[in-house]
């Protein structure tokens, strides 16, 4: 009995902070302003870094920059050391399957995920999904073209830690806005 009270407990708790972290994350989002000659500004982690959106999914979810425990419980959050999306080279953002992206179990080849950053708002385009072991890191690799990975565990519906990952892979498809 307490085991279960206390995974109830650990799941309750998961999905009240992921909720209240999407709203501060929300709150603390700097929609792209005019452009105006700025410095570029430093990213933290824990900084709100992005709206990421799938239409088709009815989807908006805010961007946490970092990876670690702490972010992951407050959104999806943006890998330290890969680009900023809209820029070129690989994006990757890694989420919690049992909150925020949860909703990439429906996602499809073709989809549109838009994503609105401080530069501008930019469409990307799934070319693939994939499920892979953890050890493969394929979808970590620098690339020479601007492309999005978005990676959870996987199954979705598995109970404990997951043994394998679930990766979304888009290409840039088009600028809606781009601020310089």
């Amino acid at each position: 009995m307490i085991a279960g009270t206390a995974l109830v407990f650990v799941g309750t708790r998961d999905l009240i902070e992921s909720h209240i972290g999407q709203s501060v994350a929300a709150h603390n989002f700097k929609a792209p302003a005019p452009p105006v000659a700025r410095p570029v500004p430093r990213i933290h982690p824990g900084d709100t870094v992005a709206k990421l959106s799938i239409p088709r999914l009815n989807t908006q979810l805010y961007v946490i920059e970092g990876d670690d425990e702490r972010e992951l419980r407050r959104g999806p959050g943006h890998l330290p050391g890969t680009v900023m999306p809209g820029a070129r080279g690989n994006s990757v953002i890694a989420g919690h399957r049992d909150t925020h992206f949860r909703v990439l179990r429906g996602i499809r080849k073709g989809d549109d995920i838009v994503l609105q950053t401080s530069a501008g708002q930019f469409l990307y385009r799934v070319r693939r999904t994939d499920i892979v072991p953890p050890t493969d890191t394929s979808s970590l690799q620098p690339s020479s073209t601007p492309v999005l990975h978005l990676i959870t565990c996987y199954p979705f519906h598995y109970v404990g830690a997951a043994p394998k990952r679930f990766v979304v892979e888009a290409s840039l498809a088009g600028q809606v806005t781009r601020l310089e």
